[in-house]
């Protein structure tokens, strides 16, 4: 039961799914192809889709790395909001997108686990949405050598810890591509 009474709307959020992101993550072609899946399905059912696409120093707008991955494409109709911070909210019209088409509850998706998936659930979260996170369609990279646990280890504790997660009048949640429904 998401804090933001008026918005009953459920929304696909796919975040930097994106050439130069997601090329070295573990298991990329799994992860893609059950965004992919997710994507259908949202269309399908009428259900907003949110892409989300991160630009820096490194990931150049109009680069190909800035481009996202061939096998998913936006289209025209769905929002793209642009970033330049982890958090999705931070500095982006996000927030007006998702108030605009009364949308209280998040489905999360994309890249990367220990950076901005996390810090967009957290921010979602923190700002009254529901947030139910797709255990399978997100991924990261192998940052082991700088300390971090290896990618299999990240999503799964993110998946664990995300599933606990609880704060007064809203829900977390994860779920398998195969188990997400949009609808309450």
């Amino acid at each position: 039961m998401t804090t933001l009474s008026d918005r009953p709307n459920t929304a696909l959020l796919v975040i930097d799914v994106q050439n130069g992101i997601v090329a070295d993550t573990h298991q990329r072609d799994v992860v893609v192809a059950n965004i992919g899946t997710l994507v259908g399905r949202a269309r399908e059912e009428g259900v907003p889709i949110v892409w989300v696409q991160h630009s820096s120093e490194q990931l150049a707008k109009g680069s190909d790395a800035w481009q996202y991955v061939p096998e998913l494409v936006r289209r025209e109709a769905e929002p793209l909001v642009h970033k330049t911070f982890a958090d999705s909210f931070e500095d982006t019209d996000l927030e007006e997108v998702l108030a605009g088409a009364g949308i209280g509850r998040l489905v999360v998706t994309g890249a990367q686990t220990d950076e901005c998936i996390r810090s967009t659930i957290h921010g979602a979260f923190v700002r009254g949405y529901d947030v139910t996170l797709v255990g399978d369609a997100h991924t990261t990279e192998d940052q082991s050598a700088w300390g971090a646990p290896p990618p299999d280890k990240v999503i799964a504790h993110t998946n664990l810890y995300w599933r606990y997660h609880t704060a007064p009048g809203r829900t977390a949640a994860v779920v398998e591509t195969k188990d997400v429904t949009f609808g309450d």
